[in-house]
């Protein structure tokens, strides 16, 4: 076998030297806001129609959905006002009690039952949606319709279906969507995006992270979770709460206040939790797919509830784990729990290099074999980080007065809950699902096609 000579040594440790000065120089000069400005699908979108938003006019924002999530968003947007340069126009909940408090918040706004009301008013620019997850699209879609920009909290929809159509409604209208997975716009997965672009750990192979609780009363069944007395069916319209739902019941603080436990309304871990990580994993690999093939298993080893006097007991698993497949070989591996702390670290994992990406911090570790080919690099400190809301909601801003793509786009997010919706049917349907991108076709692995779960599909729906 040859032997390297001296003069090559060299010349590769001269090449190394130079390549990690430069590379080390660019972290520095690309500060975080830069990185924001310019995502991963970072490019002029064709021109919206209704009211053109200039650098510097003012957004006029409603908010759809004042419940607790809703509430962080309403309070945060109103913190940072004036340095994003909004005005909080209106808000819409079925709850009059949550319509008050919102309205508290604000100070000064118009109060809605009824979300079209809401955007029939010419002068709100955008919206912000945080409504129960069988609500998404509806509101979504009736919200681009209408003209607005849309920021929507996670996940993208309750189903599968209903993502393609919300997908396609933000293609069609030109208006900026956003969806609240504010990982996407930390800077460690945009940074990562542009290493595995340019080749630095080779192509990539596996992606692991993971979301971890341990509530020893049972996820979503404590304070705030708690019903509250104020919550009566003269509060609020419970029929319409509940449409589109198939199961529909009797009005139940439990389901109004715990809903992330039941499917009926919720995908529980993989609609709450997988989205904060999934996404921004599927972001920095730096060119995301749909998946090939998804599978999934949901456990509830420990029956939390039982620990909660009155508390119903879940549908949804304590603890999931998914592996998911895509066309470029390359697979992500995501696990998340309300019954264990300890998860796996973030690692992306390339054939010449592997990223750690623990806390604000990118480690490079070259493979042994290609350590001539690939130098060691740190990148420490990288902000913001990836739970931010306040920055995600700029990025968002910023990108409607740009007319470009923020962080957690309709793109990204489509493929994210792709897989997301093929991880619930593999476990409720005990199946390996297989998905054709082009045909939007699910098939198992005996080749048989299986149709998209929606309300009314399965119980409990």
């Amino acid at each position: 076998m040859n032997q390297p000579t001296k003069k090559s040594r060299r010349a590769g440790a001269t090449r190394r030297e130079f390549l990690k000065k430069t590379t080390l120089a660019a972290a520095a000069v690309a500060t975080a806001q830069n990185l924001l400005k310019t995502p991963v699908y970072g490019q002029t979108q064709a021109p919206a129609p209704g009211r053109v938003v200039g650098a510097n006019n003012r957004l006029v924002v409603g908010y759809i959905g004042v419940g607790l999530q809703g509430m962080l968003h309403v309070r945060g947007q109103k913190e940072h006002a004036t340095e994003t340069n909004i005005a909080q126009a209106a808000v819409c909940d079925l709850s009059s009690h949550r319509q008050a408090e919102a309205r508290d918040a604000i100070g000064n706004c118009d109060v809605f039952k009824d979300y079209e009301r809401l955007l029939e008013r010419k002068d709100i620019d955008a919206v912000t949606i945080s409504v129960v997850e069988h609500w998404h699209a509806k509101t979504a879609i009736a919200a681009l319709q209408a003209g607005k920009h849309v920021y929507l909290e996670k996940p993208m929809t309750r189903y599968l279906g209903e993502a393609f159509e919300l997908h396609d409604a933000v293609q069609r209208s030109g208006k900026v969507f956003q969806l609240g997975s504010q990982g996407c716009s930390g800077a460690k997965w945009q940074r990562a995006a542009g290493l595995i672009r340019d080749g630095k750990i080779g192509p990539v192979v596996l992606g692991q992270a993971s979301y971890m609780r341990n509530n020893p009363k049972g996820e979503w069944n404590t304070d705030p979770f708690v019903p509250q007395s104020w919550a009566t069916p003269a509060d609020l319209d419970w029929p319409k709460w509940q449409q589109p739902v198939h199961d529909r019941t009797d009005f139940s603080p439990e389901a109004y206040f715990r809903w992330r436990k039941f499917y009926p309304y919720s995908a529980g871990l993989l609609g709450d939790l997988f989205p904060h990580l999934l996404h921004p994993l599927m972001l920095a690999t730096g060119n995301p797919e749909f998946p090939t093939r998804v599978v999934c298993l949901g456990q509830t080893p420990v029956h939390t509830d039982r620990n909660t006097p009155g508390a119903a007991q879940r549908d949804c698993p304590e603890d999931t784990q998914m592996i998911a497949e895509f066309p470029s070989g390359l697979a992500l591996m995501m696990i998340s729990s309300t019954v264990q702390w300890y998860g796996l670290d973030p690692v992306i994992r390339g054939h010449k290099g592997t990223l750690l990406m623990a806390g604000n911090r990118i480690d490079l570790r070259p493979e042994k074999d290609f350590a001539d080919d690939i130098d060691p690099l740190t990148l420490d400190g990288l902000t913001p980080s990836g739970d931010d809301i306040g920055v995600h909601e700029a990025n968002w801003f910023d990108c409607i007065r740009s007319n470009s793509l923020p962080s957690a786009n309709a793109d990204l997010v489509l493929k994210g809950q792709t897989v997301i919706s093929l991880a619930e049917m593999s476990n409720r349907l005990n199946i390996t699902c297989l998905f054709d991108e082009k045909t939007r076709k699910i098939t198992n692995g005996d080749g048989k096609e299986i149709p998209a779960i929606t309300y009314g599909t399965l119980p409990r729906s």
